[in-house]
């Protein structure tokens, strides 16, 4: 099979940190990228659990939105709590 060039962009620092674990594991960038591609190839599929942190969901990040509005206008109601200590030995 006749090998191409694949160009993509990558943060800095995700490409340092992935030579890096490349490195240690021995191989280059590319055999990384190459073992993924054919993973993904013959699985017809993402060879790994993508998901989303519901922390930055649209709904939660609105909700903080309005809650800092209201802490800026002086119109939230704020509430002392009381600190549980841990008990354990």
């Amino acid at each position: 099979m006749a090998q191409v060039l694949v160009n993509f962009r990558l943060e800095e620092e995700d490409k340092k940190g992935m030579e890096e674990v490349c490195r240690d594991l021995g191989m280059s960038m590319s055999t990384a990228f190459t073992i993924f591609a054919k993973k993904m190839r013959r699985e017809k599929r993402i060879p790994f659990e993508v998901s989303v942190d519901p922390f930055y969901s649209e709904e939660n990040m609105s909700y903080l939105r309005r809650v800092m509005a209201e802490i800026d206008a002086g119109k939230a109601v704020l509430a002392e709590h009381t600190l549980l200590e841990d008990e354990t030995p």
